[in-house]
């Protein structure tokens, strides 16, 4: 369901599924918990397989964003899509979870904003 990698000190969450919903979303919040637990602090969230997100798949998000923010860290997105991002978009909460299309960008700007 999900891919990890680690690139410095931000671990990149690929979810291996086109669909981030009710039944997607739990697991994505335990992954978060257990990344959290091993003291992770920047995560990454590749969305480049998802076609469709529901509240459920954005409560997860907003979940791992709360956690990580709590510890000073910081989640970031990955290749969403305009129907994930017309979500996020309606929910207004693009400035708290930035969307990047190239993984080296997106990495980069974990350092940019300290």
């Amino acid at each position: 369901m999900f891919t990890k990698e680690m690139k410095d000190d931000v671990t990149i969450i690929k979810i291996n599924q086109d669909r981030l919903d009710a039944v997607v979303a739990p697991d994505l919040k335990t992954e978060l918990l257990l990344s959290v637990d091993n003291g992770v602090t920047n995560v990454l969230i590749d969305l480049s397989a998802v076609n469709y997100a529901d509240s459920s798949g954005l409560g997860a998000l907003l979940f791992g964003l709360r956690q990580l923010k709590n510890l000073g860290g910081q989640l970031k997105l990955l290749g969403a899509n305009n129907r994930v991002m017309s979500l996020i978009k309606i929910a207004r909460l693009e400035k708290h979870l930035p969307n990047f299309e190239e993984k080296e960008t997106a990495l980069k700007s974990f350092h940019a904003d300290v």
